[in-house]
């Protein structure tokens, strides 16, 4: 791998060796001292033309435990107000001899436009409302974590899926993996393309908590929406919104994710949140694992 673009690009095997690399990495996490100095000569620019609070502060704090050098980039005070390109932008940090770069941009496709252009690794940390690889990467390695395996496991994907990235890469990671995949949310925001990707499609929410082994709960992307879709964030709760009254309803017990930021009271009501089937806390934790290993596994390949 010199590039993680997607999962989409990325083989089964790409994905179980990343995952443990992880599991390794996350017991170097355990220890009293957390750093190692794997990539102590390897120089990495965090490039985020979106707001992020997880995965920026995952992958900074992943960075540091690796012993690599990181500057950070915001386009809020940078050149691109100004009128620069993307190309122009990354190309002048390259010239500072930065090996790897780590993109989130609001533009679906711009991670793959730059890896035809520069020579620097690319990570993918989120193009518009196409791929995030390293939260599906994540996320399985999460699901794996609390049942053992992810082969034969029934996983739900509930809420906006439309215009999420995580949900594409997890159907892809979660299908490589070998679970069933369901799609549950109002029909407005089910993507016309879902039967193509063979994943099973619910707009009731019990019956999808009822069929699956985990649920992964997606937030109402408003700032992506430039139409209404829903009357109503109260109606939206009401309908497809998660209680825990309703996850202590099932005679089974299922594992509760969620990519993160919640909006309680809508998606997720604060008692499911916080409830025990609830690995949310453990999803950001196995975050700094997983994107160490992606980061070792891609200088591995330089």
């Amino acid at each position: 791998m010199k590039h993680l673009l997607g999962i989409k690009n990325i083989s089964k095997e790409n994905i179980i060796q990343i995952l443990a690399t992880a599991q390794n990495f996350k017991e170097v996490l355990q220890r009293p001292i957390k750093k190692v100095p794997s990539l102590r000569e390897v120089t990495i620019a965090n490039v985020f033309f979106e707001n992020s609070t997880r995965t920026r502060l995952s992958f900074e704090l992943a960075e540091k435990r690796l012993s690599a050098d990181v500057i950070n980039f915001s386009a809020s005070s940078s050149s691109v107000k100004k009128g620069e390109t993307l190309l122009d932008t990354v190309q002048n940090i390259l010239a500072m001899k930065v090996d790897m770069i780590v993109m989130r941009h609001a533009s679906v496709g711009a991670p793959h436009f730059l890896a035809q252009h520069i020579d620097a690794n690319i990570i993918n940390a989120g193009d518009g409302t196409h791929e995030h690889p390293t939260q599906a990467l994540l996320d399985c390695f999460s699901i794996q974590e609390k049942l053992g395996t992810i082969e034969g496991k029934k996983v739900a994907i509930i809420g906006d899926i439309l215009h999420s990235r995580v949900a594409l890469s997890d159907i892809f990671a979660l299908q490589k993996l070998g679970a069933e995949v369901m799609i549950c949310g109002p029909l407005t925001l089910l993507p016309k393309y879902a039967y193509a990707l063979g994943v099973k499609i619910e707009t009731d929410v019990m019956k999808a908590l009822e069929w699956c082994d985990v649920a992964n709960v997606l937030r109402i992307q408003l700032e992506r929406q430039q139409i209404k879709y829903f009357p109503s964030l109260r109606e939206y709760s009401l309908y497809f919104g998660i209680t825990k009254e309703m996850l202590d309803k099932l005679n089974k017990e299922i594992v509760l994710m969620h990519p993160g930021p919640i909006n309680r009271g809508v998606e997720l009501s604060s008692d499911a949140a916080d409830s025990h089937h609830s690995i949310i806390l453990d999803q950001v934790e196995n975050g700094v694992a997983v994107r160490m290993a992606i980061l070792y596994e891609l200088a591995q390949g330089k």
